[in-house]
């Protein structure tokens, strides 16, 4: 017996078995994972400072540097930087534990990003409070929905 390829396609999305593309997570998702990080605690803005390209061919690899003004001594440093893209399926991308002993609070890393966004970086500071600053990139070719066809 021979399957055409259209009653095979029809039969496996009957099945929920054809590709799925995951969705982007809305502003409002990645508002509610923002507050899942800081609780109830008020969210400042100012004193962190994020860089990413205004323009992007691919997603798949998008450099990303997080600043925050902080003096890092044992008084005073920052002990965590979140990152999160409201354009990703899963809007919290990536954590980075500090300490007073890092010396600067200078992160650079790389990320995927799946679609034109605006991606946030939240501060949680020694003494409990919480700063963040956000950028915004237009990307051409996306990371995250690509199929591998």
């Amino acid at each position: 017996m021979k399957i055409k390829r259209r009653a095979f396609i029809a039969w496996t999305a009957a099945l929920g078995l054809a590709p799925w593309e995951p969705s982007s997570a809305t502003p409002d998702e990645a508002a509610q994972a923002i507050r899942q990080i800081a609780g109830s605690s008020l969210i400042k803005n100012g004193r962190v400072t994020l860089q990413i390209p205004p323009l992007v061919e691919n997603g798949n690899l998008v450099v990303l540097k997080v600043t925050v003004d902080s003096p890092m001594t044992p008084e005073d440093y920052v002990k965590a930087i979140h990152i999160v893209a409201e354009g990703n399926p899963l809007p919290n991308v990536i954590s980075f534990y500090l300490g007073p002993r890092c010396g600067r609070a200078d992160i650079t890393t790389r990320v995927r990003l799946g679609d034109s966004q605006r991606i946030w970086a939240v501060a949680h500071m020694s003494n409990g409070l919480f700063f963040q600053g956000y950028a915004e990139t237009l990307v051409t070719a996306s990371a995250c929905t690509e199929n591998l066809s």
